[in-house]
């Protein structure tokens, strides 16, 4: 089974190289989607051993999972594992975020980071929380942490899910997945996971004004679909 991970970056040359260096004991190959950085994000990713696809332009994290996915599936995965290039998460997760897949028991698992109460600081638990009632409320799809980037895939279900085709730009990607997921009728299995939260962890994501944009784009993207 060969394992791909799939890494968004932006402007991350301050964390891309640790995270590709914890990330390739667990997987086969490493893609990395530059998203228009203007730092040494591509120089960095390739001294790591990573495949380094680049969008000229900042294009948003809906646009990089869409390259990364479909270079993914030309590259023969058979597991797509999506994992951010901030530092966030911890690549020793991946066996157990695999596993429901390797075990056939899921076709999309997604590694969420509310199990333990205490581990997401307040403010991000609430918007998240927020995050998971608007994509029940709008694609009849509930988890514990709609907005997580640590996710894996089967074959199957990335070429179902067709993020390319779709056009998700930015942060509705997540929320968009699971609306997928719902409209495939996949399968879809949580896994605790424990993240880490620095100082520049946290300044990433959405602010106020970005969730109102993405929530706007959401209902859009309901109606027409």
């Amino acid at each position: 089974m060969k394992r791909v991970a799939v890494i968004p970056a932006y402007n991350e040359e301050r964390t891309i190289g640790t995270v590709l260096s914890e990330l390739r004991p667990f997987v086969d190959a490493m893609i990395v989607i530059d998203d228009g950085s203007r730092d040494a994000t591509a120089a960095i990713a390739e001294r790591e051993g990573a495949i380094v696809y680049r969008h000229f332009l900042n294009r948003g994290l809906g646009a990089a999972l869409g390259t990364g996915m479909e270079v993914a599936l030309r590259q023969g995965a058979d597991v797509l594992i999506t994992f951010d290039a901030d530092g966030q998460h911890r690549a020793n997760d991946i066996p157990a975020i695999v596993a429901p897949l390797l075990r056939g028991t899921a076709d999309v698992v997604i590694g969420v980071r509310t199990k333990n109460k205490h581990a997401m600081p307040v403010g991000r638990r609430i918007a998240n929380t927020m995050a998971n009632v608007i994509t029940f409320f709008l694609f009849g799809i509930w988890t514990s942490d709609s907005q997580s980037g640590f996710r894996a895939f089967t074959s199957q279900a990335a070429r179902a899910l067709d993020l390319a085709r779709y056009h998700f730009e930015n942060m509705e990607v997540s929320s968009a997945i699971l609306s997928q997921v719902a409209r495939h009728k996949l399968r879809f299995f949580e896994v605790a996971i424990e993240p880490v939260y620095t100082s520049y962890s946290l300044s990433k994501g959405q602010g106020f004004r970005e969730g109102i944009r993405t929530f706007v784009r959401l209902i859009i993207y309901r109606v027409l679909h």
